[in-house]
This record gives C-alpha cells, sequence and structure tokens, in this order.
C-alpha cells in the first residue's frame, strides 16, 4: 500500500509540475502580420507562430493573452503575462524596464503614400505623417522638421487614416507595410524614398530578474534557427529572410 501512495504521490508530482510549466504570452493581436486575431479569434501571425516553435522546443505550453500595445509592458510587470512577443524593438528605453532576449527578427522603416503622389521624403515640412503611438516609427515622425506627427493607437487606425487622406505620409515598419501593400486595402498606395536602417532588433520581453526564461527563450531561438523551423515559419509570411 505504502509504494502505492508513493508512486501515486510521484505521478501528482510530475503532473503538477507539467501543469505549472506553461508560459503565458502577451500579444497586441492588431500588428499584421506578426500578430492578429485569426478568423477562429485566436492569435495568429509570424509572432505567435514563432513563440509557438520556441514554447515547443522549451516543452512546455503557450497561453495567449492580447493586449492593447500602450499597456502591453505595464502588463508584464503586473504578471499578466510571462513574456511579450509582440515585434517589440530592443531599446535602450525599454530595457530599463525589462530585459529582452536575443533578436528574432530585424527590422527597418519605410514612407508609405498614395500611388502618383508627388512628395519628397527629404523636404516633409507642414505635412502630416502617420505612425503607431509608442513604436520607433512613432519616434521618426517626431522627429522631421516641419512636420505635423500624427499618432494611433494601432497600426490598423494609421493604414485607415492614411487611405482616408487624412494623413500624407506613412511612416511603418518595412515588414507589416510591405504586407499591407499587398493587401486590397493598400494595393494602390506605395513604399517612397529610401529604407530607413535604424538597426531595430526585434527581442521578446521578460521581467527583469528572469534570467531563467530568458535564457530558455534564448536557447530555443538558436535551435528553431539551426533546424529550418525559423525559415520554414519565414517563408509562410515573406518570400525574404527577416533575421
Amino acid at each position: 500500500m505504502k509504494s502505492i501512495l508513493v508512486g501515486l504521490l510521484a505521478m501528482m508530482l510530475v503532473s503538477g509540475n507539467a501543469l505549472a510549466d506553461k508560459i503565458r504570452i502577451g500579444t497586441e493581436g492588431a500588428y499584421p502580420p506578426f500578430n492578429m486575431i485569426g478568423k477562429d479569434g485566436k492569435p495568429a501571425g509570424f509572432d505567435v507562430d514563432i513563440a509557438k516553435a520556441l514554447c515547443e522546443k522549451m516543452g512546455t505550453d503557450c497561453a495567449f493573452v492580447t493586449q492593447d500595445w500602450d499597456g502591453i509592458i505595464p502588463g508584464l510587470l503586473a504578471g499578466k503575462y510571462d513574456a511579450i512577443v509582440a515585434s517589440m524593438s530592443i531599446t535602450e528605453e525599454r530595457m530599463r524596464a525589462v530585459d529582452f532576449t536575443n533578436k528574432y527578427y530585424s527590422n527597418s522603416l519605410r514612407f508609405i503614400v498614395k500611388k502618383g503622389t508627388d512628395i519628397d521624403t527629404g523636404n516633409l515640412k507642414g505635412m502630416s505623417v502617420g505612425a503607431q503611438r509608442a513604436t520607433i516609427a512613432a519616434n521618426h515622425a517626431e522627429s522631421i522638421e516641419g512636420a505635423k506627427a500624427k499618432l494611433y493607437d494601432t497600426q490598423e487606425n494609421a493604414y485607415l487614416d492614411l487611405s482616408s487622406g487624412r494623413i500624407d505620409v506613412l511612416v511603418t515598419d518595412m515588414l507589416p507595410g510591405y504586407d499591407w501593400l499587398k493587401s486590397e486595402q493598400g494595393q494602390d498606395y506605395q513604399f517612397i524614398g529610401k529604407t530607413i536602417d535604424i538597426d531595430d532588433k526585434i527581442g521578446i520581453a521578460v521581467r527583469k530578474g528572469d534570467g531563467k526564461l530568458r535564457d530558455r527563450l534564448n536557447k530555443a531561438i538558436t535551435e528553431i534557427i539551426k533546424d529550418g523551423t525559423y525559415a520554414t515559419i519565414n517563408s509562410k509570411y515573406f518570400p525574404f529572410s527577416v533575421y
């Protein structure tokens, strides 16, 4: 009887540990093709596929939590989730609040305008330039001399105002911009000017001091790159490497 009880206790402990080893992933759900809400009502996109692949490598379950961008770091710090996988740029300002993994993709900025528009990106004085709030694109829009920066809570709302003519130019991360230009809504628009290289590396944010989780994620990032999983996910969204 004692051996049976010991065995049952051991099974319960193993089961409990397995259940406890679940990583809650915070994502925005409003930044296609990286993160959005799919037709089934669940988070989808490049970020989500990467997170699922990392969880599989770590042998843990993923649970996704959607959060508005403006509150996504406060949500992490409040314990609503364990990591942010939401196309977040690694910046010095953010590193004062959270820790980051190594990059899982790279980014640059581009300007988008309506086709046929005669605009010189070197002189945007007096023009309205849109971008998503609290992003590197927003920082760039606000730094343009003489331009009127207009910031939005989501990337989708920025696209809507560009489409309706309420802004003259949109400055955006190149990769989601590339995806939008292929859509029905974006087919009458185009990139203009040169790629704005900002040495932007995208990482996964964790709470400061959570080095164990960060190390596990870094190891898993290396593994999915090495075994081809990353390339498979990449090719699902882009015909070129985003790493």
